[in-house]
């Protein structure tokens, strides 16, 4: 009998998935955690795998080299690991962990892709079917499958999985991805029968933008399928591999279906028992075999095993409200932007046609629609004249308000169905400030419906792209709220090879759907998602396989980029989307940002071959590490000698250009960077605290403040509810994260920009500020070995806490204002130490695993003086926030409109007296401003 404080095995793991047993390669890695009390760190550890035992020396417990023989196709093994620590103590063995090869041999793999032979229309679903027989005991039966498209297998019957618009969407001229199913369970002797229903999904979608849109992988779905069969004698056999011998029917209840248009179902047309022995298949013709592709996507690569966790229903959600429309419809609102589809459990005479249509906002009352672009985005079914259950089975739709017509059903019987890749949560946040805890929440709903399959911009319209600029601004939040190490790997295996068709440019989007915006040439920001989210992944999940694989990646990015840039350092001269979306931006020109792109674009080429040059170093690569390092700091030379002045200032005097010059250390001087950051506070406060930065600035501005010791600029302009801001859209009702600052104007009417969402992450990236310096939880060694305990309280919240599953265990902080102290508390995971940095300097220290608490000192209440009226600074009174109140409620009784004007309008500057911000206002209401301001300020 174990005694509870002792330690124990608390989790085990093989490579980067933990919702299945199969793995993907012969050589899994192996991550196991330790529950312990007080300081633990592991001396060693001994592992088995059934055939012999192997004992490690040291303190590695994450990613750990597969120390067995590899494993062979079909092969299954129990590992167990115990551990001991430095004080001697020894945990256990653990649970057995169950490892099944989920990957074929070479020359496995003999199916082909089969699908209708004489099709009606582009695209049109499928059911697909084989019979095989079985005369022998089975011990083991896997199915091994993949799709130009999106399938559902079934077999005898049975749905092999709950998985969703599997296997999901890759390279697909490069790269399919197989499942791996076992289905022992299913299979009988004698007749069985493999079926699955086939719809296009991204493979035979439209891709562009406008009227130019085309299909651009292949025009009809595909199946590819075999099962491995182990009889009870150990014998082995593939049978029932997609070929000849399949049928295929193209008058299934799936009439039509597409990502962008929707789907069409017509129950009537059900095939009882399609996918079972003894069903009436007359009508049914051999399927084609071979794919549908279009030129130049002819190759059908051999599949490889599933890395990453495959999409599947997460949630439901209920009607919250049901609305009436002025035209007289009815709109069920389910309390939440989301991605998925409805559920609707109806009956109706049959041929009764439903039809739900989806929106995320609504404008005058009514679906706002227009932001769908091209996307029609609705969902249609015609009734078997039975009991119905209605759900898209291949399309998604990103909504909040759903209008359901054709038949009145009950809202109880209707409910939304919430679709993402199936993530392990690792990361919350709280606080007492219930708008920024919002804003959090919006971050998680944003990424979970934008992370489906691969990492999109956007889930409702036309679009739905894995755009790399947004994951690269990204990837460091994302990876604190979810397991994303798998998802973000397998990205980055399409990223490569996408990359490697176009000679080493990464395209803009990946897969690369759009390929006549590959005329564009190196894109900065966009592109160095190549070499940014590998460093991410090895900061935050220790992971150094990624770096390894994706190192060829990350040095063709950089060489592509110096060949375009030429010998100076300096990347200047190309098209750039720059800061894109900075809120001066005119709505239709969003590429108009206050910086210049070619300071984005040469900041992005420093660091990009700093993260080169540090990669190389820690796989050993010593000649190219002293080589990208040199190039890393020409680079740096010449962008401060080209765009920072000796006296601290930018040549693009906007907040993204301070910002990256401090964040990306591209300016070394102690001198120079104080000085970059006052001016960088100065213009936070002289756009009035609100948001100045776009894609870009957006991540790193909070950061470059904080870390230059300008917390309360960069509490305020976090704070600020006014447009542009972050808890602007907060204020309007948002439950994700938009695209554009202003996707929903003041007045409640959409920006009239062609392109306006209400579900895209990128702008929530700060959320990783909250985390790491808000709340002060953060990785000081790659995978959080050593942890950083510094949290930066804000004036304005009594207290703040984060909580992170790191590949360790969970490790939290939280503070808590008690009187004029702060009280720290923290968990450190065993095996890990901590780094501790409290608040003005009070405390550093370094800690073990465990509970810690600490009590400093508040930060001082902030001074304010007297002001004098109209001759005070425009600096003195936004700063002062009973100035600035003052001065906004005298202007808002007397003449609203006067008062929207200085709100947005005005540049707080300290050089400038209050009444130049007043010019042409009525002596009387100057008056009234100027004892306004005096009065508030007086005590």
């Amino acid at each position: 009998m174990t005694d509870a404080a002792s330690p124990a095995i608390a989790s085990l793991k093989a490579e980067l998935r933990d919702d299945t047993a199969f793995v993907a390669t012969p050589t899994p890695r192996l991550t196991w955690t330790v529950a312990a009390t007080g300081a633990w760190l592991q001396a060693g550890a001994e592992l088995s795998d059934g055939a012999g035992e192997v004992a490690l020396d040291g303190a590695d417990s994450v990613l750990v080299a597969w120390p067995f023989a590899p494993l062979r196709p079909g092969e299954i093994r129990e590992v167990r690991v115990r551990a001991r620590s430095t004080s001697g103590t020894s945990t256990g063995w653990s649970t057995p962990l169950r490892i099944e090869a989920g990957f074929l041999a070479d020359g496995e793999w003999v199916a082909q892709p089969i699908g209708l032979t004489s099709p009606e229309r582009d695209a049109q679903p499928a059911l697909v079917r084989t019979s095989f027989s079985l005369e022998r005991p089975v011990s083991r039966a896997l199915l091994f499958w993949t799709a130009l498209g999106a399938a559902e297998p079934e077999l005898n019957g049975t749905a092999v999985s709950h998985d969703v618009l599997s296997p999901g969407w890759t390279a697909y001229r490069d790269r399919l991805v197989h499942e791996t199913v076992d289905v022992t369970a299913l299979v009988r002797e004698g007749e069985n029968v493999l079926g699955a229903s086939i719809a296009g999904a991204w493979y035979t979608e439209k891709y562009g933008f406008f009227t130019f849109t085309n299909r651009l992988y292949g025009t009809q779905p595909s199946l590819l399928a075999q099962l491995r069969v182990t009889y009870t004698d150990g014998s082995t056999e593939t049978l029932a591999a997609t070929g000849a011998d399949w049928t295929a029917h193209g008058d299934g209840p799936i009439v039509d279906s597409g990502i962008y248009p929707g789907e069409h179902q017509d129950l009537r047309r059900t095939v009882p028992g399609w996918s079972e022995p003894g069903a009436d298949i007359a009508g049914w013709a051999p399927a084609r075999v071979g794919a549908a592709a279009l030129p130049g996507y002819d190759n059908v690569p051999v599949p490889e095993a599933r890395v990453a966790p495959p999409v599947r229903r997460i949630d439901t959600l209920p009607v919250v409200d049901v609305l009436e429309t002025p035209s007289g419809g009815r709109i069920l609102d389910f309390g939440q932007n989301l991605v998925g589809r409805l559920r609707l459990r109806v009956r109706g005479a049959a041929g009764t046609r439903v039809t739900v249509r989806h929106a995320e906002v609504l404008e005058d009352g009514e679906l706002s629609i227009r932001p769908l672009r091209n996307a029609r985005a609705t969902a249609t079914f015609d009734l078997s004249g039975e009991d119905d259950v209605l759900e898209s089975r291949f399309s998604f739709y990103g909504f909040r308000y759903a209008e359901v017509t054709g038949l009145e059903v009950d809202p109880s019987q209707i409910e939304a169905v919430v679709l993402h890749t199936d993530l392990s949560r690792t990361g919350w946040f709280s606080s007492s400030h219930a708008q920024l805890d919002r804003l959090h929440e919006n971050v998680v709903w944003g990424m979970r419906g934008n992370f489906l399959s691969i990492p999109t911009d956007c889930p409702q319209r036309d679009e739905r792209l894995g755009w790399t600029g947004d994951i690269q601004v990204f990837a460091p939040t994302a990876s604190f709220l979810y397991d994303v190490d798998g998802f973000l790997t397998s990205w980055l295996r399409d990223l490569s090879l996408e990359q490697a068709r176009h000679d080493g440019i990464v395209p803009l989007v990946v897969p690369a759907a759009l390929p006549s915006f590959g005329g564009l040439g190196p894109t900065a920001a966009w592109g160095d998602a190549a070499t940014v989210v590998p460093m991410v992944l090895h900061q935050r999940f220790g992971d150094v396989g990624v770096l390894a694989a994706q190192y060829p990646s990350m040095k063709a990015w950089v060489d592509a980029v110096l060949r375009d840039a030429g010998d100076s350092g300096l990347w200047a001269g190309r098209m750039q989307l720059g800061d894109w979306l900075d809120p001066a931006a005119p709505p239709d020109k969003p590429g108009q940002a206050k910086v210049d792109g070619d300071i984005v674009a040469t900041a992005y080429l420093a660091r990009s071959l700093r993260q080169v040059a540090d990669a190389a170093a820690l796989l050993g690569e010593d000649t190219d590490a002293a080589a990208y390092a040199a190039l890393a700091e020409r680079s740096r030379a010449a962008f401060v000698a080209e765009y920072v002045t000796p006296a601290g200032r930018m040549m693009s005097d906007a907040p993204t250009a301070y910002a990256l010059a401090l964040e990306f250390d591209l300016v070394t001087d102690p001198g120079v960077r104080d000085a970059l950051a006052e001016r960088l506070a100065a213009l936070v406060r002289e756009g009035g605290y609100r948001i100045g930065t776009g894609f870009v600035g957006t991540p790193l501005v909070t950061d470059a403040l904080a870390r230059a010791d300008r917390l309360a600029a960069a509490e305020r302009l976090l704070l600020q509810t006014e447009c542009p801001s972050w808890l602007y859209p907060v204020t309007m009702g948002a439950t994700t994260v938009w695209e554009r600052w202003d996707s929903l104007l003041p007045d409640g009417s959409v920006n009239p920009g062609e392109m306006t969402s209400f579900n895209h992450y990128a702008l929530g990236a700060v959320a990783d500020w909250l985390h790491r310096s808000v709340a002060g939880l953060a990785p000081a060694e790659p995978g959080y070995r050593r942890v950083r305990i510094a949290p930066r309280p804000l004036a304005g919240l009594d207290h703040a806490s984060a909580r992170h599953v790191t590949p360790y265990g969970e490790a939290s902080v939280s503070w808590v204002r008690d009187g004029d102290d702060i009280v720290v508390t923290a968990q450190v995971p065993p095996n890990t130490t901590a780094e501790v940095d409290l608040p003005e300097g009070s405390h550093h220290a370094e800690v073990g695993s465990g509970a810690h608490e600490w009590r400093v000192p508040a930060s001082p209440a902030q001074a304010f003086r007297p002001l004098p009226g109209l001759t005070a600074s425009l600096a003195d009174v936004i700063d002062d926030p009973r100035a600035h109140q003052a001065l906004l409620d005298t202007l808002d009784e007397a003449d609203p409109e006067r008062a929207r004007t200085v709100r947005s309008e005005t540049r707080w500057a300290a050089g400038r007296p209050v009444s130049t911000a007043l010019m042409f206002t009525p002596p009387a209401l100057l008056d009234a401003v100027d004892t306004a301001i005096r009065s508030a300020t007086a005590g």
